[in-house]
């Protein structure tokens, strides 16, 4: 009797074990169901500030191709992250595409000026004829609402968190994240997957 005791009570937990499974996976709660629903489809959902605290909308940019870059003016990548960006630019700014510079101060301390001050040399020293944006952080409980869902889309090695100045986020004509490279690679070898993106390899 005892062990007849014992496996009704195995069954009824297994049976309810069971019923658990099926509620939480085909009924999800509401809640779960909202977040997905208000989740970012994509970069035109975000609002951004530009180099003089004005508001941006990424819509703005709808149907262009983008690479979002965290830039810094006192990285040893500076010099040639800005000059083959610039080439990149000159190439293909009148073809669709745009390159949407974020100074950060995050790493070592490599951009520490004001944001007048990142404009001048980024635009003089650098010759930067892309748009520079507020300066941000892009890790952090202080991550910028636009990194946070970067990162979130596309994760790098050893976690999802930028890991230096010049990370690199190409972006199709739909506002969708397709590719995330490391600090290291030097844009020039992004152009062949820029050219697919705007449909002229």
């Amino acid at each position: 009797m005892m062990h007849w005791f014992r496996f009704t009570n195995l069954v009824s937990l297994v049976f309810l074990g069971f019923a658990f499974f099926l509620y939480f996976h085909i009924y999800p709660s509401s809640s779960h169901q909202n977040m997905a629903e208000n989740a970012p489809k994509s970069v035109y959902e975000f609002t951004v500030k530009d180099i003089r605290g004005n508001d941006v909308s990424l819509s703005e940019y709808s149907g262009k191709v983008l690479l979002i870059v965290n830039v810094a003016s006192k990285c040893g990548l500076t010099h040639s992250n800005y000059k083959e960006l610039n080439v990149l630019y000159e190439k293909y700014k009148n073809q669709g595409f745009e390159i949407l510079a974020f100074p950060c101060n995050q790493f070592a301390g490599q951009e520490p000026g004001t944001n007048e001050h990142i404009q001048e040399v980024a635009c003089t020293m650098f010759k930067a004829e892309f748009p520079i944006f507020d300066k941000v952080e892009v890790n952090g409980k202080n991550s910028a609402p636009l990194y946070k869902f970067l990162k979130s889309v596309k994760g790098g090695y050893f976690g999802d968190a930028i890991k230096w100045n010049f990370t690199k986020f190409l972006v199709d004509k739909e506002g969708k994240v397709v590719e995330r490279y490391a600090p290291t690679t030097s844009p020039l070898k992004i152009e062949k997957d820029i050219q697919k993106l705007l449909g002229s390899s």
